[in-house]
């Protein structure tokens, strides 16, 4: 079994979602990732989804996403070259004794530091998914007391 990540463009219509997340579900198969947002054109959203299964299974997935009146288009772009980004917030605690320490392994990943509190800071990192790991790794042994992060969003590369 492996992640595949799915692109579903769709109607940018009430429901749609929840029909979608309602047709993987039925199936028993487990959303490990999940984003949504308008595209270019405002009347046509994208859904990103990462579900676990053998190629059967996205194929039969991908069968049943077809048959929703709302579902344009589907692409497994597991395969293809393509870009793939996640967003991760973390706040750390940080007195002013390990701050420097911090703002260092944060340069080191290209993320920033969005809040300053008194004893905690607020950290943004983009990348894929093995470098939020990372990110989340390195800063782990300052006390991490919230971590949010998206869903992985993808674009196939070139001029499809």
């Amino acid at each position: 079994m492996k992640k595949h990540t799915l692109s579903v463009t769709v109607e940018n219509k009430p429901g749609v979602l929840a029909r979608v997340t309602t047709v993987i579900r039925r199936r028993g198969y487990n959303i490990e990732s999940l984003t949504v947002g308008q595209t270019e054109n405002p009347s046509i959203s994208r859904i990103t989804l990462v579900v676990t299964g053998d190629d059967p299974i996205i194929e039969q997935v991908t069968k049943q996403l077809y048959k929703l009146v709302d579902v344009i288009k589907i692409v497994d772009i597991t395969e293809e070259r393509s870009v793939e980004r996640e967003l991760v917030l973390v706040k750390v605690k940080a007195d002013t004794s390990v701050r420097g320490e911090i703002v260092q392994i944060v340069d080191i990943f290209r993320g920033r530091i969005v809040d300053i509190g008194r004893s905690s800071l607020i950290v943004e990192a983009t990348g894929d998914s093995s470098k939020i790991d990372a990110i989340e790794e390195a800063l782990s042994p300052f006390g991490i007391i919230e971590l949010v992060r998206t869903g992985k969003v993808a674009m196939v590369r070139g001029g499809k």
